[in-house]
């Protein structure tokens, strides 16, 4: 399953779950989860793996060669803190994101569903505001719920390097910033990083949202967005269309910051308009790319 394959055209809103269960026993049954078929590069037979005695996390299970790589692979039960019972031929899904390969051992994977985000319930907001949540959203099919999975909070909480860059330095002009994403955590290190240059910022949770906000006329136009890609109800790349599509907005400079910001995938974003694309964790260079696109606007408004 390679990147290249996926053949979904960016700013039509869809996306593209490969679901995966995890087998809880008997008793609790088969619980079904979900990952952007975007961020998995393949999925693997598990070659046994066992537990890891002394390992940094419980979750971590060893590394496993794979093609001259060295892969990680983490038990998602252990994370999630759910009873695993042992099967055979268990799977590991490869995935690639936040420029590191990693494996996640579940017990199988079934299907692959093409949905649209506007499909994609956000989670209760209670539940999104508990530290541990790590479900990005809930899909209703046929005959089951299909929850989402944030591993990229899985990957950060567990690497403390990630996002540990030095802050930018502040801008001696105050700017004003709509940062677009649905991740909690997320939201306070990109609201943290902005603000330490001088940004105002305001917090939108998905496209819709921000959409919304920036049709409100009285309230003041940011200078520039930062939008994840993934989100429900409306993604990142159908937001930066509409954007581009409004003759009020057109010429708002728009960021992609996330995960799917690819070699393979960039041209998605290239595709709808957006002004730059910055794969996380890069913040260092988020604040310094927001104010170069500003000042460029302005220059290019000015003659």
């Amino acid at each position: 399953m390679a990147q290249t394959d996926i053949l979904l055209e960016a700013g039509t809103n869809e996306l593209e779950i490969i679901e995966f269960l995890i087998d809880e026993g008997p008793e609790r049954g088969r619980s079904a989860f979900g990952v952007n078929v975007a961020k998995v590069l393949e999925v693997i037979e598990s070659p046994g793996l066992a537990p890891l005695p002394g390992a940094p996390h419980p979750c971590f299970m060893g590394t496993i060669p794979l093609r001259g790589l060295v892969l990680p692979v983490l038990d998602l039960a252990v994370w999630l803190g759910l009873p695993r019972v042992r099967q055979k031929n268990e799977v590991i899904l490869v995935t690639r994101f936040n420029d590191r390969t990693t494996g996640f051992l579940a017990t199988g994977v079934t299907h692959i569903h093409r949905v649209h985000w506007r499909d994609v319930e956000p989670p209760h907001p209670a539940l999104a505001r508990l530290p541990g949540n790590c479900i990005t959203g809930l899909v209703r099919l046929e005959d089951h719920f299909l929850q989402l999975l944030d591993l990229e909070k899985i990957i950060f909480e567990l690497d403390a390097d990630l996002g540990g860059e030095a802050m930018p330095a502040p801008s001696a002009k105050r700017r004003r910033a709509l940062v677009v994403e649905d991740s909690g955590i997320m939201r306070h290190m990109i609201r943290e990083r902005l603000a330490a240059a001088n940004f105002e910022v305001a917090l939108a949770g998905n496209g819709q949202q921000a959409l919304a906000a920036l049709g409100e006329r009285d309230a003041p136009m940011p200078d520039i967005v930062v939008s994840d890609i993934e989100m429900p109800l409306m993604d990142g790349y159908t937001l930066t269309r509409a954007i581009r599509e409004d003759p009020r907005l057109a010429a708002l400079p728009v960021i992609l910051f996330s995960s799917l910001i690819t070699d393979d995938l960039r041209h998605k974003g290239e595709s709808v308009g957006a002004d730059g694309q910055i794969s996380k964790p890069q913040f260092v260079n988020l604040a310094a790319l927001a104010i170069s696109l500003i000042e460029a606007r302005a220059r290019r408004a000015g003659d």
